[in-house]
C-alpha cells in the first residue's frame, strides 16, 4: 500500500470539518477552535495498528506540551490503517490505554471518528452514523480543561446528541452525500479526480 498525499488528507478533513461538522453544527464548540487555527492536523502513514500506537503516544505528548492557544486540539488522521470498523473499535482500547501509560488520563481525552462508524445498535446505513463520520480513520485528541470550558459555556450540552439525530434525519443520506465530505484519495494514493474540486454543486 503506498502513501497517502498528506496535503489531499488534511484537505479533505477540512472540508468535512467546514461543510458537516460546522456546516451543520454538528459541533457547536468546532467552529472557534477552527477560525482561531488551534486545530492540528497530523497525518499518520501507518498501516498496521502497532505503528500507529506510536504516532498517536507522540501526538498526546506533543498536544498536552503545546500552548492551548497554538494547538487547543489534534485531529490524528490515519488513511492507511484500520479501514474495518471492528478494527478501529478495538483499537480505541490500545488508545486509551496510552493515556493511562503517560499519565494523561484526566488531562486528555480521544474521541472516535470514522468512515464506517456505527453507534450500538443501529444499522449500517442509519443516517444517524454519519454525525460521527469523517473521511478517514480518524482519531480526535481533546483538552478535558477544553471540553470542560466548552460544555460551561453552552446553555445546554446535553441536547447536542438529540439535535444532531434531527438534523441527520432531516438531511437525510442523500443530502449528507451532497456536501461530497468523502475521501478524495482511495488508499491507493492516487486522487479521484471525479470528487477532489470538493465542488458541493456537483452531485
Amino acid at each position: 500500500m503506498s502513501m497517502m498525499n498528506d496535503k489531499i488528507v488534511v484537505a479533505d478533513t477540512i472540508a468535512w470539518l467546514e461543510r458537516a461538522v460546522i456546516g451543520l453544527n454538528l459541533c457547536p464548540f468546532a467552529k472557534s477552535v477552527h477560525v482561531k487555527g488551534q486545530v492540528h492536523y497530523a497525518v499518520s502513514q501507518a498501516t498496521t495498528p502497532e505503528a500507529l500506537l506510536l504516532d498517536l503516544m507522540n501526538e498526546l505528548k506533543g498536544l498536552v506540551a503545546s500552548d492551548a492557544k497554538a494547538r487547543d486540539t489534534t485531529l490524528l488522521i490515519a488513511p492507511l490503517c484500520l479501514q474495518d470498523f471492528m478494527d478501529y473499535n478495538d483499537f480505541l482500547d490500545l488508545a486509551d490505554r496510552a493515556l493511562v501509560d503517560l499519565e494523561l488520563d484526566g488531562v486528555l481525552q480521544i474521541a472516535s471518528l470514522h468512515p464506517h462508524y456505527q453507534f450500538a445498535d443501529t444499522q449500517p446505513d442509519d443516517v444517524t452514523n454519519y454525525t460521527n463520520r469523517s473521511p478517514y480513520p480518524t482519531l480526535h485528541l481533546l483538552r478535558e480543561d477544553s471540553i470542560d470550558r466548552a460544555v460551561d459555556a453552552f446553555p445546554n450540552p446535553e441536547s447536542i446528541f438529540e439535535t444532531n439525530m434531527h438534523t441527520l434525519k432531516t438531511l437525510g443520506v442523500a443530502g449528507w452525500q451532497a456536501l461530497q465530505v468523502g475521501p478524495s484519495a482511495p488508499p491507493d494514493g492516487k486522487p479521484d479526480m471525479a470528487s477532489f474540486a470538493h465542488d458541493p454543486a456537483k452531485n
